[in-house]
């Protein structure tokens, strides 16, 4: 579980104190749903071994407990909320804490309710603990010890004051800032062993506080790191991104509980649909497999994507070529992306070659927070960074007639959310300018039918780094009528190269009226 035991010349092992609460667990709690509600809980052996190993090992200086925060990450369906749980009422109930208040967080109080609605109902099915502990709709109090445990919302900033001795905080990968952790980890520290237990499957932001736990988790577990924090314990059961992710073995890798709480169908069934939903993909393997992904939903098939990206797409082939454009601006203060599509540059391909500008102050914040390499970019000519913290329009429209000279430019569609100016100045220039709201009714179709030509290699976009950057964290918005678009939203950086690359495809399909495309020998792609 550890990379290696702690040492003993400071620590000891409490084989009482590790089996007090292996017998809490497997004698006073009870199952609440399934096929074995009403049963006493059986610990799997990892679950045990986890216990044992948080309450067993202790100092010798003071014989409190050794570990005071303790990463567990594990994919869904493996009794993690159970687990949390049961360390909520074990802290409230047989820890020997007087006054002991304990609490479960989350992102939002209906998340939180999830662990301590179940430890409400297994003090509800066991006379022993009802007598101890009197359950409401928000706390149980034990009146003899003066202990709580409660469930709190993220209002972080009305968390101060607190003095806990348990800190039970699920789904920590959804938590949209550090500030709650931060402030239920400083009301620790006037108790003399207090626990902090952080229980998440792998999330998609890697700017987020959970990814820090787990990268944190993740040096303390690797034997060549020299990272040593004795009172972190971290536990994480994941797939590794090398691992084929449709096959058995790497489900039971991922899962300790593969065969007990989760059976072979079931992953049969839900790894099938990420097999025909690309946009399917990263939930699986975020929930399913504990891989930290890229995005929440994935849009695009990366392995399909950067299978062309060797294909090189050069300018001086495509001159005076027929293109469809779509042009992106997004912010003022942002990327402005510029995406030209040629469909009959090669059969049965469409070729793309991608333009974007941004404001030099913006450069240089994004490579400081996102450490993107903007500046080797801009030096490779894939970008172009015009100066000030607002994007200069008049090179941009500069640019795209130079552009417009080179090659057979039919129209340019534009959202006119933000786009109008520079639209009335190109369209003054000769250009066909076309609006394209981005509605699911404009965005959907295209959308599908780029999805369905990555599937089939046929978009050849010359590995442009930037434009694949943006193809890996674009995150799809589906509604209730099965239509899809790019969620600007819930991606986690910005995507207009790949709106811009749909927008240019809709009016492929639009003003082609469809002929001899590719869609149409083989039919669309279900999504």
């Amino acid at each position: 579980m550890s990379k290696k035991k702690p040492d003993t010349s400071k620590y000891y092992f409490d084989n009482d104190a590790a089996m007090n609460v292996v017998h809490f667990f497997e004698r006073e709690l009870k199952h609440i749903k399934g096929k074995w509600a009403g049963q006493n809980l059986i610990l799997e052996p990892w679950q045990k071994a986890f216990l044992m190993e948080i309450f067993g090992w202790k100092r010798k200086d003071n014989n409190k407990r050794k570990y005071r925060v303790v990463y567990l990450e594990v994919p869904r369906k493996n009794g993690k909320s159970f687990i949390a749980s049961g360390l909520g009422l074990y802290l409230t109930l047989a820890d020997e804490e007087g006054g002991a208040e304990v609490v479960s967080a989350a992102v939002d109080r209906e998340q939180a309710r999830i662990v301590f609605d179940t430890a409400k109902q297994m003090v509800a099915m066991n006379p022993r603990l009802r007598k101890h502990a009197e359950a409401y709709q928000r706390a149980i109090i034990v009146k003899e010890t003066a202990s709580v445990y409660k469930v709190i919302s993220a209002d972080a900033f009305s968390k101060h004051g607190l003095n806990l001795h348990g800190v039970i905080v699920d789904e920590v990968h959804a938590q949209k800032n550090r500030e709650l952790i931060d402030v239920l980890k400083t009301s620790t520290g006037a108790r003399e062993q207090p626990l902090e237990v952080y229980i998440t499957t792998a999330g998609y932001d890697k700017n987020s506080i959970c990814y820090e736990l787990h990268s944190y988790s993740k040096r303390l577990l690797d034997p060549k790191d020299s990272l040593e924090d004795p009172e972190f314990f971290p536990l994480i059961f994941a797939a590794d991104e090398k691992d084929d992710w449709t096959k058995e073995s790497t489900w039971k890798k991922a899962n300790p509980n593969y065969g007990v709480s989760l059976n072979e169908d079931y992953f049969v069934s839900e790894c099938k649909r990420a097999q025909e939903l690309p946009s399917y993909e990263n939930t699986f393997k975020r929930l399913h497999l504990n891989i930290w992904t890229e995005q929440e939903t994935r849009l695009i098939p990366m392995d399909k994507w950067r299978a062309v990206s060797e294909i090189a797409v050069k300018e001086e082939h495509l001159i005076g070529e027929e293109c469809y454009c779509g042009l992106d601006l997004s912010t003022t203060t942002d990327i402005t992306a510029f995406i030209m599509c040629f469909p009959n540059a090669e059969k049965n391909k469409m070729m793309v070659i991608s333009k974007f500008w941004i404001p030099r102050e913006r450069m240089i914040e994004r490579i400081r927070r996102d450490k993107m390499p903007y500046d080797v970019w801009e030096k490779q000519g894939l970008i172009t960074v015009t100066e000030g913290e607002r994007v200069d329009y008049s090179i941009i429209r500069k640019e795209i007639n130079e552009l417009g000279d080179k090659f057979a430019m039919k129209d340019i569609a534009f959202d006119p959310w933000n786009a109008t100016q520079l639209a009335l100045q190109l369209e003054e220039d000769g250009f066909e300018m076309v609006q394209c709201r981005q509605t699911a009714s404009n965005l959907s179709y295209p959308t599908k039918e780029l999805l369905a030509w990555v599937c089939e290699e046929a978009v050849l976009h010359g590995g442009n780094p930037i434009l694949d950057r943006m193809a890996s964290v674009v995150v799809g918005l589906e509604d209730s009528s099965g239509n899809i678009r790019p969620n600007k939203k819930k991606s986690a950086e910005r995507i207009d190269g790949i709106v811009g690359l749909i927008m240019g495809l809709w009016r492929i399909l639009v003003t082609q009226n469809e002929p001899d495309l590719v869609y149409k020998e083989r039919g669309l792609i279900k999504l």
